[in-house]
């Protein structure tokens, strides 16, 4: 806390009382006034009776590192020997000494301490202050603020420690300048340790001898005989005193303008407030430029101070990211990134950036001039720290525990407690919300954070005070206890769940982190894990699941609760199936954890180890067992209560007919899917995705398949719309992956396609899900091959299907083999179109996967005739195709099989033939004349037909 002693030492010479730590002097018991730097110099020599002080040393202690010459040093002391009366003769105080310095040479007496009702602490005298060459991203702030001054007559700039508040107002003073006549005087609150000498301080500005008991007539009159703009600096800690005295003068001196800057306003009448936020940074990119950099006024500021210190500086491109991450993790706070600006020239941008995480950064010191509080980081908050109540002091610690944002819910369950009622916390942290230590922040539902800064110095109070651990606990308990409920509310849209839990993913980090430190509870972290696997399927984050899964696994051990042992394999699995795809994990794990659920007839989590078996299977290629286990799921799901179990079941059966091939029963079972969609409720507990939204992705495929285009299309595009309002990362993927790219493709409409596979990319990048990421370039490879030059799409294809390594077994990569077979067909590179095509043919054959058949026969058999035309090996493979296609219920695939046996048998001038076969298939269709198929065989009918 500051010092609150009154006491003061006095130093008695001649008729004079000097007391150094009041900075007052008295003659006879009145005040004298003296200079500034007078009194400066007398207190210095006067500590140091007798001895002969060097003029280097005067000039150091007085000027600090401002250069001034011995012409200062020699007026200053000629103003203050005028002021004692130091005539060289009868009275005899400082002398010069030739060629060494000064003396006080005066005989004194040190009277005991004694509490002083004059004035203490009293800053000098002081005029506006220089302002700073450049006051950067601050234009817009300082023109509001100067505009203000001329509607209002009391403006308060309020914001946190060093974000530069005084910067500002020195800048809007000097603008004030020429309107008030030069009459801007400026006024440091900060040395000035009681309240209660507010008054006098102001009126020390203008050198006013008043009545130390009631200055307010002396200031008064004197601030009413012309125009003043009063610049009051660092209110905070005299806000009880000062309020109401400034309501006083701007009501009584109506020439008078005050700007005053504070961490909290007045709340006094009158009052305009303008609050000083933290200057913008570059946002979290990966591909941010030296250019991209410049253009925010966190990083200008870092560049320019930089310079200032270093010497000219030239920011390299790969060093703008640690730039940006920089100012971001110092929140945009000026004097944060000034005095990170000067560790550079010692520990490089890179070192800088490493360093901010260490609570040494909050000493690293700033310029020399500048005042105590504002050098270092440390010294800024130990100002707003000390001036807290116990109360707030207390809270401002506890909340520390918290990483990012949270909520009000939060705070009271985490930080209450000890004495503290959950309303006395509240109140405790609107007080620190109004003194600019906690940030308000959300614009819909509201919390709070702590600037990083702020919480790395509030959590190191946190350990001296010997409370980490306890409050640590209280904050995993809590978080615990969220995501237990957050289980049970799943019925909420995505949107609004994943608004409330998704943004305490930070804090669920934070709180898992401790728990299995050495300090921690690793029976809390194992709840707390079981708990969250919700919110991150979720979020798709099923890296991040698996990893926290395989620690609480870890500590639970061979003889922890089998529940939780199931519940974590249960997510172990699932984060292995859908994040690795062919993970050889996933299947003895989702086994053990069928086997958990059997011995503890729990129906839930065995609906969940066999839904996620059969997706195994189907990520494996075993899709007669996919089938098999479908019907498992629909027996144990005959049973259940709930009629999304059900549903699930012929979803799951629908997804293994398609892939089998029998699309006819598969629109049947998605069909009843669909139907039943208005009955659901919440989102299934054993489903990850969607299942309104995946529903349709599916149907669109099967539709497509069957040749209803149209439907199929527009089923598409509004399946897009959903996915990306509905906001859940896998959905979206499977949305444009399973559906919109592939349909769009096979439709003919490469822009369509491209745009969708763009999309897709950057969505599966900005999400980190890696299995996506891979189809998705090489689906945009694909498309490149297709829509432009088939000689620079090729390798690039084939690249990315090899680096996909071994995901390219499952099913959605096999039509990128068939079109890769195609593609290299279309480059005359023959023997390599059939080598893929018979891996391919082969895997289909193995795998049971009849779904594509179809279409690769078709291919094999235009790789034929691009080696022998008119081959009648490749007519038997169109044959074969057609007949396939036609047991499937698959008229898209007879749509393209006709057109390649028509263009046969034009070619064998077998045109009755050719006629008969493209009107027999196209007659079927009654959608899509637009897709580019329909349009080649109705080019070709019309030919014929001349």
């Amino acid at each position: 806390m500051p010092d609150d002693n009154n006491q003061d030492s006095a130093i008695s010479f001649g008729p004079f009382r000097l007391l150094p730590k009041s900075r007052l002097l008295e003659k006879d018991g009145a005040h004298l006034h003296v200079g500034g730097r007078a009194l400066d110099i007398l207190i210095f020599l006067a500590e140091r009776p007798g001895e002969v002080v060097d003029k280097r040393e005067l000039v150091k202690r007085v000027w600090a590192d401002v250069n001034v010459d011995d012409g200062s040093l020699r007026f200053h002391i000629a103003a203050l020997r005028k002021a004692l009366g130091d005539t060289g003769k009868s009275a005899r105080y400082v002398v010069n000494v030739p060629g060494r310095g000064y003396c006080f040479v005066a005989p004194l007496a040190q009277t005991p301490a004694e509490i002083q009702p004059s004035p203490v602490d009293v800053p000098l005298p002081r005029s506006l202050p220089a302002p700073l060459a450049r006051v950067i991203g601050r234009d817009d702030i300082i023109e509001k603020i100067s505009s203000g001054l001329t509607q209002h007559r009391f403006v308060t700039v309020v914001g946190p420690g060093g974000i530069g508040k005084t910067a500002v107002a020195v800048a809007v003073g000097h603008r004030q300048l020429t309107r008030f006549d030069g009459h801007v005087f400026f006024v440091d609150f900060g040395p000035v340790r009681k309240p209660e000498l507010a008054a006098i301080t102001i009126a020390s500005t203008f050198g006013l001898s008043i009545n130390a008991e009631d200055p307010l007539p002396a200031l008064l009159t004197h601030l009413q005989a012309k125009p003043v703009l009063l610049i009051f600096d660092s209110c905070e800690h005299v806000l009880e005193i000062l309020a109401p005295l400034v309501e006083h003068l701007v009501r009584d001196a109506p020439r008078l303008h005050v700007l005053a800057t504070s961490r909290e306003s007045f709340r006094s009448e009158g009052e305009r407030i303008f609050r000083l936020f933290p200057l913008d940074c570059p946002p979290q990119r990966n591909d941010l430029t030296v250019a991209d950099v410049l253009t925010y006024p966190a990083a200008q500021l870092f560049l320019e101070r930089i310079a200032q210190s270093s010497g000219p500086f030239q920011l390299s491109e790969e060093e703008a990211p640690l730039v940006a991450d920089i100012c971001r993790r110092l929140d945009g706070i000026a004097l944060a990134i000034e005095l990170a600006a000067g560790r550079v020239n010692a520990y490089g941008i890179a070192g800088t950036a490493s360093l901010l995480d260490s609570r040494f950064s909050l000493q690293w010191r700033g310029r020399r001039t500048a005042i105590p509080r504002h050098q270092t980081l440390g010294a800024a908050l130990d100002w707003s720290y000390d001036l807290l109540p116990a109360t707030e002091s207390a809270i401002l610690r506890r909340l520390s525990v918290f990483v990012g944002r949270f909520t009000p819910e939060a705070a009271a369950s985490v930080a209450a407690g000890d004495g503290l009622s959950a309303a006395a916390t509240m109140e405790a942290i609107d007080n620190l919300v109004t003194k600019s230590l906690i940030a308000p922040s959300g614009a819909r539902t509201l919390r709070y954070r702590l600037l990083d800064t702020t919480r790395t110095y509030a959590l190191g109070k946190l350990n001296e005070a010997g409370e980490a651990k306890r409050i640590a606990q209280r904050h995993a308990d809590y978080f615990r206890d969220l995501f237990e409920r957050a289980e049970a509310e799943t019925s909420s849209p995505l949107p609004d769940w994943l608004g409330t839990y998704g943004a305490e993913l930070d804090n669920l980090r934070a709180a898992l982190d401790w728990a299995f430190s050495a300090d921690g509870d690793a029976q809390l972290g194992i709840a707390l894990t079981a708990a969250a696997v919700t919110l991150w399927v979720r979020l798709s984050m099923f890296a991040e699941c698996r990893e926290r899964v395989r620690t609480a696994l870890a500590a639970l051990g061979d003889h922890g609760d089998n529940r939780v042992h199931m519940q974590l394999l249960a997510a172990l699995g699932w984060s292995l199936m859908y994040g690795e795809g062919r993970a050889r994990e996933a299947r003895p794990i989702l086994e053990a954890t069928l086997e958990l659920a059997d011995r503890l007839d729990d129906k839930d989590f065995r609906l969940r180890a066999l839904w996620g078996l059969c997706i195994d299977q189907f990520n494996n290629g075993a899709f007669g067992k996919a089938r098999a286990l479908a019907d498992r799921f629909a027996e144990a799901a005959s049973s259940s209560s709930d009629k999304t179990d059900l549903m699930l079941a012929d979803r799951l059966m629908a997804v293994a007919l398609h892939y089998l091939g029998d699309q006819s029963e598969a629109r049947v079972r998605i069909d009843r899917v669909n139907a039943s969609l208005h009955v659901l409720a919440e989102k299934p507990k054993i489903f990850p995705l969607d299942l309104r939204i995946s529903t349709q992705y599916f149907r669109a495929r099967i539709l497509w398949l069957q040749g209803h285009a149209d439907q199929a299309l527009a089923l598409a595009e509004r399946n897009i719309h959903e996915g990306r309002a509905n906001g859940h990362a896998l959905t979206f993927c499977s949305v444009l992956g399973q559906a919109a790219c592939p349909i769009a493709f096979l439709a003919g409409d490469y822009d369509a396609a491209e745009r969708y596979g763009t999309e897709l990319l950057e969505h599966t990048d900005r999400h980190a899900i890696r299995l996506w990421g891979l189809w998705a370039r090489a689906f945009n490879a694909l498309v490149v091959a297709k829509r432009t030059d088939v000689e620079a799409g090729l390798p690039l294809l084939r690249d990315e299907l090899n680096r996909a390594g071994d995901a390219r077994f499952l099913p959605r990569f096999l039509p990128l083999l068939g079109e890769l077979a195609a593609c290299f067909g279309q480059a005359d590179q023959i023997h390599q179109g059939f080598d893929t095509i018979e891996n391919a043919l082969e895997r289909c054959n193995d795998r049971q996967e009849r779904w594509y058949l179809p279409e690769l026969l078709r291919i094999k058999g235009d790789l034929m005739l691009r080696e022998t035309p008119r081959s009648e090996a490749a007519d038997a493979c169109f044959h074969q195709a057609m007949d396939l296609a036609t047991q499937q219920g698959a008229n898209f695939w007879q749509l393209r099989c006709a057109v390649s046996i028509a263009k046969l048998r034009i070619e064998r001038d077998q045109r009755a033939d050719a006629l008969a076969i493209l009107e027999t298939v196209c007659g079927a269709l009654t959608e899509g004349p637009d897709i580019a198929d329909m349009r080649i065989a109705r080019s070709l009918i019309a030919q014929l037909r001349v």
